[in-house]
């Protein structure tokens, strides 16, 4: 790859004809339309916050460096941003009114602006490598780039890997955080269409996990169908069969469990009234294991992580069921004394020993003292729900 240093591109220059489109996924322009400022690989403008855009316009003011900014030159007169999309598109926003900033403890625009800070910023020049080569090349140099301090996430640099017209498409439904669909996604599935987490959570349930694979092999592809298709059954099977929305349920891992469990029947009544009284449960500990746990059939209680004895009751339910075995010269756990003769008079170590529900927590058994029973850790881990 072959680069160039350019030092003679002002803001100004970068700022003419810039265009800035709020949707996210479409083309930010620059420099009198000769440069693709957010090119379909780019991650989406992510500094419209109030403090990293302030942040960048402050720099110029106050003769900060900003860092490095990387061109790949397409053709003799067209450009795209390989790297400094984020504070390019700060300079052009702010040059067109879009945010302000505080001088002398006053909010002001660029036009409000003294007219030499003004010309401050407009003249600034900014360090630019112009960059040419094949497009691995060109892809290989972005993945190790860190643009601003924000390190890029996994799926910003797939994005960048298997560009094409495939991620053009899902970035326009998945990383747009105009689309009206986003709300009832953030019931199920965490993080923000900005950093690509929607897009990411798509690919995984449709990929089964091989996200890279699958945006290798549909790299070309002109249509996101299947996408589209299984991430809304997805959506739509969790959001019939669990009709009340959960703060929990953001996050879980839906593809996974809509792939183990679709095809099974629920009565979403049922399941609802299921789901109020493990939440009203004391002993539950894990309220983002309940939905799994009802889609099993309620079997695996580890999902719960149902509170456990304190230590208090297991040392006195060790010392009693001890004492008890000693004078009975059996083993102090239940079940090994009717087991193998080897372990029949064993007395177990506190340490060897795990408490237990006699009468199992998912049965009706409480969390208390006279429901407990010390058990070898081999007996209690063979019990299970029994």
């Amino acid at each position: 790859m072959e680069t160039k240093l350019r030092t003679d591109i002002t803001i100004k220059d970068i700022c003419d004809g810039f265009v800035y489109n709020e949707l996210e996924g479409k083309g930010l322009f620059g420099l009198s339309g000769k440069l693709t400022i957010q090119p379909e690989y780019q991650r989406n403008y992510i500094y419209a916050d109030g403090k990293r855009d302030v942040a960048v316009i402050d720099s110029l003011l106050k003769d900060y460096p900003l860092g490095l900014i990387y061109f790949v030159k397409l053709t003799n007169d067209k450009y795209e941003v390989l790297d400094g999309q984020q504070r390019i598109t700060s300079f052009g926003r702010f040059v067109t009114n879009k945010f302000a900033i505080k001088v002398s403890g006053m909010e002001q625009y660029f036009d409000s602006l003294a007219p030499e800070l003004q010309s401050k910023i407009s003249n600034a020049k900014l360090t630019i490598y112009e960059c040419e080569g094949e497009e691995p090349e060109i892809k290989a140099w972005f993945r190790t780039i860190n643009i601003a301090g924000v390190p890029l996430t996994n799926q910003e640099l797939n994005n960048a890997i298997y560009s094409g017209q495939f991620v053009t498409l899902a970035k326009e439904e998945f990383s747009n955080s105009q689309n009206a669909n986003i709300q009832k996604w953030s019931a199920y599935v965490s993080g923000s269409a900005n950093r690509q987490e929607f897009l990411e959570c798509a690919l995984d349930w449709v990929s089964k996990g091989k996200i890279e694979d699958y945006m290798a092999l549909h790299r070309k592809d002109n249509n996101i169908k299947e996408l589209k298709i299984y991430f809304t059954s997805v959506i739509d099977w969790v959001s019939s069969v669990f009709t009340d929305v959960e703060s929990e349920m953001r996050g879980i891992e839906w593809g996974r469990l809509y792939e183990t469990y679709h095809k099974q029947p629920y009565n979403s009544a049922t399941v609802s009234e299921q789901v109020k009284k493990f939440y009203a449960d004391p002993y539950v500990k894990n309220r983002r294991g309940i939905f799994e746990y009802i889609l099993g059939g309620s079997t695996d209680t580890k999902l719960l992580e149902v509170r456990v004895f304190d230590e208090a009751t297991k040392k006195s339910i060790y010392a009693k069921q001890t004492a008890e075995a000693e004078k009975k010269e059996v083993s102090n756990c239940p079940h090994c004394t009717i087991g193998h003769e080897a372990n029949k008079s064993k007395i177990w170590k506190l340490a060897e020993m795990d408490a237990d529900h006699v009468s199992a927590w998912s049965k009706g058994g409480a969390t208390v003292a006279k429901n407990c029973q010390m058990l070898c850790k081999t007996h209690n881990r063979a019990k299970g729900n029994r």
